[in-house]
Order: structure tokens, then C-alpha cells, then sequence
């Protein structure tokens, strides 16, 4: 990436061509503005608990093995950035490539893997 693109923003999509969440290197924000994760140099992506979500892939999309084998990894969480305005429209998705079964699209099948600062299943529910 070079530096200019890392600012721009870029749409992440569902394999079924949905806009899901948008990329601002490093962080990953959903449709309405609100952070959701980040995403490593190294194209891994963490939601905002640092907990491995997945890798971002060329499409882009956010991909991961079914079966995740031992402790998912975890790093340490970036600042918060706040929240953005995201576009009012982006570019159309590009043709998707079909997956194996042993791997599948993160924002498809499990969206609440990303989620915002204020929920996730960690969180501490209000008596």
C-alpha cells in the first residue's frame, strides 16, 4: 500500500457482493461510521478487543478457516479513532471468487465477530 491509499477509504464486501464495512488503514469501520477492528500490516484483522478476527483478502474480504485450532491470537488494541462519515455510495464489488468450505467470509457468516466498542460478547451486561 502506499501511503495515499492508506487514507483512502476502501469498501470490504461480502462474497455475495454486499458492502459490510469500510477499510481507513489501519482501522475498519461499519456501514454507519463506527469502529469495528483494524487490521495488521501483515493483513490480519483484530476486532477492538485485539481478539483475531481473520485475514483481509485481495477482493477485499474478511476471510478465515471454519476451524480455528488452538488460542485465537490477540494483539494489542490501537487507539480508538472515533467515528467517520462513511460515503454515500461505493464502487461496485468485484466478481468474487467461490470459497472451499474449509473457509469462510467473516462479515457473511459471523458479523458479530466485528463489532463496536460498546457491545460483543464480553461485554458486561447493565442491571
Amino acid at each position: 500500500m502506499t501511503r495515499d491509499s492508506r487514507k483512502k477509504p476502501i469498501p470490504i464486501y461480502t462474497t455475495l457482493g454486499d458492502w459490510s464495512a469500510l477499510l481507513v488503514f489501519p482501522h475498519i469501520f461499519d456501514p454507519t461510521g463506527e469502529w469495528i477492528g483494524w487490521v495488521s500490516p501483515d493483513r490480519k484483522v483484530f476486532d477492538v478487543d485485539g481478539v483475531f478476527v481473520g485475514r483481509l483478502s485481495d477482493e477485499p474480504r474478511i476471510l478465515r478457516r471454519r476451524i480455528i485450532e488452538g488460542d485465537l491470537l490477540r494483539r494489542e488494541v490501537p487507539p480508538h479513532p472515533g467515528r467517520i462519515r462513511p460515503p454515500a455510495t461505493v464502487p461496485l464489488p468485484p466478481m468474487m471468487a467461490e470459497l472451499p468450505f474449509e473457509i469462510i467470509d467473516v462479515l457473511e457468516d459471523e458479523p458479530e465477530r466485528l463489532h463496536t466498542t460498546d457491545t460483543g460478547e464480553f461485554k458486561e451486561d447493565l442491571d
